[in-house]
């Protein structure tokens, strides 16, 4: 039987010609070729889970690798039509070039890199972009060219030929601006994205819905290449991003610029100090304007963006993670965020992906990332209490407690405050609440399991908790919103309720999370 037509043979070169065995087997006997079809792979590489912000960003890698000092992004919404392009005054490819990097895996990511290349894997630019579109255009242009090169990438015609046809379309295809503007450049390149039926679908130029979708995408991409970019966009040889005519503002997660951020040192990792550590603790918000406030939470917020930021290249990979060192995004470590810098040959030991969205830290520094990171979170915590501990120690009344100790004809019972902000709410009740309310905590009083708990205190059992030692943030948030709400709606004012509440023993050392829940409390009530 002959070999199917899809299945290639190797070479029909004898043994002896090709330096193969010498008993004449020839070589088309050892291996076939196989090779992938242009549509199946394609079609597969779009799951390759980039968001649009990380797929953007990856385009703007390539731009600054070429050298750019100016990026522009501009978003044109049409519907199902609507276009991306991002074009930049880098130094262009010739046409070789441009060929070679449409190819897919056109560069081996075991190659060594020049110092500031930013990529690795040579599938950025496509893979990014027929994340989000089914089809790219790529056309560059050099100091030395008369015109631009132009290729094309199109899924729709990959489909109806199965074949890998890189497409030569005129400058026609580019449009009447895109083609203005690369032809404004003495260099540069410009990728557009066209038929962005994950970004879209397949709407009408009117849906309102799906617009205002976009346009928030917009808004999505703008931080993320604040963020990621912050370090590149600023200082010397800064780099200029626009989207849509607006300037990008870097946003430093680090607040180097504040006199109150504490720098805790450098610490260079490794035989020839390959990772350099930073560990940087953010003011606490009363140090802070409310913009200032706002704008340092970043695009995650406050305590998602906590940890360590590791960079490749001043390029931002990973923004606010622990990096599996076994702790917890937690309100109280907040204020703690660890520079970590990379060159880009630890790519592999630090096993960062094609996406440039993931890290971890290789064995050997792990322990070194840990004594870091405890001590930044330490540092952390002192800051995030201080202002706490300043308000309680304002406050000259006493604390107010759940239980009150009574004694009467010399026995001891403990009975629950009325006095309590929340009880004594509750307490007053309309429609009967309030008298149900009084025979349950009686009801609670009369039993209080005292017996028991000496007999637990004298065995040594000393595994009871604190109150709310484990339960949810959420849960105590929920409680902090009912105790505010209480007192205000009893006629006490804001800076009362804040002390009263200060004193009371839910919050404890909880003095941040006491201030973010009343002034997202009070924000919610001035957009209602």
């Amino acid at each position: 039987m002959g070999d199917p037509p899809d299945c290639p043979r190797g070479s029909a070169e004898t043994a002896s010609e090709s330096g193969s065995p010498a008993d004449g087997t020839r070589v088309d006997d050892v291996y076939d070729v196989v090779s992938p079809r242009a549509d199946h792979l394609m079609e597969s590489l779009r799951g390759a889970g980039y968001s649009l912000p990380a797929a953007v960003s990856d385009l703007i890698d390539n731009s600054i690798t070429a050298g750019a000092r100016n990026i522009w992004l501009n978003f044109h919404w049409s519907g199902a039509d609507s276009r991306v392009s991002i074009l930049d005054d880098g130094r262009g490819m010739s046409e070789a070039q441009l060929v070679d990097g449409m190819r897919i895996g056109s560069r081996s990511p075991r190659e060594e890199r020049d110092a500031d290349d930013l990529g690795r894997f040579g599938l950025g630019l496509k893979t990014a972009s027929i994340s989000q579109a089914r089809s790219l255009t790529v056309a560059t242009r050099t100091s030395y060219s008369h015109s631009p090169s132009i290729r094309q990438w199109d899924l729709d015609h990959l489909a109806s030929v199965g074949e890998w046809q890189l497409l030569r379309p005129s400058a026609e295809a580019l449009g009447v601006e895109d083609a203005a503007a690369l032809n404004g450049l003495s260099h540069g390149t410009l990728v557009v994205w066209e038929k962005p039926d994950r970004m879209v679908g397949d709407v009408g130029v009117d849906d309102e819905r799906a617009r205002r979708q976009f346009l928030q995408s917009l808004e999505a991409v703008e931080n993320h290449i604040a963020m990621v970019f912050h370090r590149l966009m600023a200082g010397r040889g800064a780099v200029s991003i626009w989207i849509n005519g607006q300037r990008i503002r870097p946003w430093d997660p680090f607040l180097t610029e504040e006199d109150a951020t504490q720098h805790l040192g450098s610490e260079s990792l490794g035989r020839d100090g390959e990772v350099r550590v930073i560990p940087h603790v953010l003011p606490h918000h009363s140090r802070l304007t409310d913009e200032q406030h706002r704008l340092a939470g970043g695009p995650a917020g406050w305590n998602a963006q906590q940890g360590f930021y590791v960079y490749r290249n001043r390029r931002l990979l990973l923004p606010g993670d622990w990096l599996g060192l076994g702790f917890q995004k937690e309100e109280h470590y907040k204020l703690a965020r660890i520079r970590v810098d990379l060159s880009n040959s630890s790519d592999h030991e630090w096993d960062i992906d094609v996406r440039k969205s993931r890290a971890r830290p290789p064995l050997r520094f792990r322990d070194d990332l840990l004594r870091i990171a405890r001590a930044t979170r330490s540092r952390a915590v002192e800051v995030y209490r201080h202002r706490g501990k300043t308000m309680a120690r304002s406050s000259r009344s006493t604390p107010t407690f759940v239980w009150l100790r009574r004694s009467r004809g010399g026995r001891v019972s403990y009975v629950v405050n009325r006095d309590h902000p929340l009880i004594g709410s509750a307490l007053k009740a309309p429609s009967g609440t309030g008298r149900e309310l009084e025979q349950i905590l009686r009801l609670v009083e009369e039993y209080v399991p005292v017996q028991l708990i000496w007999v637990d205190m004298a065995e040594g059992d000393e595994s009871q908790g604190q109150p709310f030692e484990v339960a949810a943030e959420s849960e105590v948030v929920e409680l902090i919103r009912a105790l505010y709400e209480a007192l205000t709606g009893a006629g006490v004012t804001h800076d009362e309720a804040m002390e009263r509440l200060v004193r009371t023993e839910i919050i404890g050392d909880r003095f941040e999370l006491l201030e973010s829940t009343v002034r997202e409390l009070l924000e919610g009530a001035r957009v209602e």
